[in-house]
């Protein structure tokens, strides 16, 4: 540390110690002990006069601005991270306990404690080629906010990670290509690896479906996804942002060196005796590569069909519809409302040693034993319409195609149903009805649909109440009947449930339970999809046949207190 500009001789103050003699503040015989014991041990005059207890960092603060005539300022209403950086040095600012304000012009707004230093003005001056404008603050602040700026990185992930566990890369994952093992080198750094490893980890222990890395101007963050609900983790020092994309792609065999495209990769770790799979998609933002880990639990494709919530009577359709020799099953709904899980169930069910299975997909999420699965590679030529004419070729039982996204992939899909195949794919569409006629709007010829298509299934994820703090609700009759109940359902003395929130679980839910509405093609439907009538014609006619529409399928959820009326209001449309 710099002294302030202390006397030559004692009995002789000048700084801030003649400032606070002047003031009243501070008798001479104290300041001159001061200003010797600030000699003697290198440290300055405000560091040593605080400590002491002489006079309290407010008072100096407010004593100094009305002396110097320089203003005082709160750094407690300062946003730090929009703080100019790399002016000064760290060191710099360390020894001389200054911080960087602002700049304007050739002037340089420099916050301190010690406005008399002219040691630390000349540094800064001759170091930046700007001159320094001072701004009073309190010392005990300022010295608090430098020691945790000039904290390393490493240091800052240290205290996020701890070592008390075990994780270990499995024998395919870490190996980089050879124009990237001069890059992957520079990654190997064991603050990084702690980081990522303990944030896996996290994840997988709080039941988490994906990780976000996500970098901003002024800070870095990560975020869970937890029972569909995004919540923030931590905010690691914005420094190591490009050490860690790095050693995710690293894992992942993706290209270091490339950051101005998307790229989408895979990993595997062992996590104790159970190994895990993630998928890993790269995206270049204004700041930085934001990276999202999707967990892929291959135990989520053995739970069986009972476990996935759907009714009696929707079970059964979808049963009686996947195990018919041909036809088109397909699954529809957003990202994220567990459309492969279900997929994947069904293929389970059907996983016999006398079918031959194939799928195509992009990429495959979860290996399954028994199942030929082909990863799409648009590079290579090798895309859904490409697998799609090889797999007819390979005596096929079962075909399914990950998203049916054009009119080629649509039509040879149709076609593989229609000659005697059991096929099934999903689309990104609202509900069952909208499903047929997005399938027209692509181009798909009317007869083709009707012929093919046997059975729709629209699904949602809610989450599930917390068996442990759940409780009564007292909503109005009017309400429940504007959600959509009906005046038979209220009959009894049954009453929904709310979300409390324990320690048990994640604001009073924990879980999540499946909402579909399954919609058999029935001869009145194929009739409506002939003569090109609308979605809205289709599920009047779905609604004739019994089939519940999304909404209906949640409030029997809610009716069977597995769900919050509020929760399924949110993932359902009326």
């Amino acid at each position: 540390m710099a002294e302030s500009t202390l006397a030559d001789a004692p009995g002789t103050l000048s700084g801030v110690a003649r400032v606070l003699v002047n003031a009243g503040k501070l008798d001479a015989k104290a300041a001159e002990t001061i200003t010797r014991t600030a000699r003697e041990s290198k440290r300055s005059f405000i560091s040593v006069l605080v400590t002491s207890g002489a006079i309290n960092p407010d008072d100096l603060a407010h004593t100094l601005s009305k002396a110097l005539a320089v203003p005082v300022m709160d750094l407690a209403a300062v946003d730090v991270q929009r703080l100019p950086k790399g002016i000064i040095d760290n060191k710099l600012s360390a020894q001389y306990q200054v911080l960087v304000l602002s700049r304007r012009g050739n002037r340089l707004f420099i916050a301190g404690a010690d406005p008399t230093d002219q040691e630390a003005i000349e540094r800064i001056k001759f170091a930046t080629q700007l001159t320094p404008e001072w701004v009073i603050v309190e010392h005990d602040k300022l010295s608090k906010l430098l020691e945790g700026l000039n904290a390393t990185a490493e240091d800052q992930l240290s205290a996020l990670t701890s070592s008390d566990f075990e994780f270990e890369a499995s024998d395919d994952m870490g190996m980089p290509s050879p124009e990237n093992e001069a890059a992957a080198a520079e990654v190997e750094d064991a603050p990084v690896v702690r980081f990522l490893q303990k944030m896996l980890i996290d994840a997988i222990n709080a039941r988490a479906s994906d990780l976000h890395f996500e970098p901003y101007e002024f800070n870095y963050r990560v975020r869970f996804r937890v029972d569909g609900e995004l919540r923030e983790i931590t905010q690691p020092p914005i420094a190591i942002k490009d050490k860690l994309a790095s050693r995710i792609k690293v894992l992942s065999k993706l290209d270091i060196a490339e950051k101005r495209v998307p790229q989408d990769g895979r990993m595997k770790m062992k996590f104790g005796n159970k190994a895990i799979d993630f998928r890993v998609s790269t995206l270049p933002t204004l700041f930085g590569e934001k990276i999202v880990i999707r967990i892929l639990d291959p135990s989520s494709a053995k739970l069986g069909i009972e476990a996935l919530g759907y009714e009696q009577i929707e079970k059964d359709r979808l049963m009686a519809c996947i195990q018919r020799p041909y036809g088109m099953v397909l699954v529809t709904g957003p990202t994220g409302s567990g459309k492969t899980v279900s997929l994947y169930t069904c293929l389970n069910i059907l996983n016999q040693p006398g079918i031959n299975i194939s799928t195509v997909e992009d990429p495959a999420e979860i290996n399954l034993p028994g199942i030929n699965q082909v990863n799409v590679n648009d590079r290579a030529g090798m895309n859904f319409s490409t697998a799609l004419k090889a797999f007819l070729r390979q005596d096929p039982d079962v075909i399914m195609v990950g998203e049916i996204r054009d009119l080629e992939t649509a039509d040879i899909a149709i076609k593989a149903a229609q000659t005697g195949h059991m096929v099934m794919s999903t689309l990104h569409t609202n509900d069952a009805p909208t499903t047929l006629t997005r399938l027209m709007n692509m181009g798909v010829a009317p007869f083709n649909i009707a012929s093919s298509v046997i059975l729709i299934t629209a699904q949602r994820l809610a989450r599930k109440l917390c068996e442990v703090c759940k409780a009564p609700a007292d909503y109005p009759k009017e309400a429940l009947l504007r959600a959509g109940f009906k005046e038979a359902d209220l009959v009894g003395n049954w009453k929904p449930y709310k979300a409390i929130g324990c320690s048990a679980c994640n604001n009073g839910y924990k879980g999540r339970v499946g909402i579909y509405q399954v919609m058999p093609i029935s001869e009145e439907i194929q009739r409506i999809i002939l003569t090109q009538g609308t979605a809205m014609d289709i599920a009047k006619q779905a609604k004739v046949e019994g089939v519940r529409d999304l909404r209906e399928s949640g409030l029997v959820k809610v009716k069977a207190g597995l769900t919050s009326l509020e929760e399924v209001i949110a993932v359902t449309n009326e």
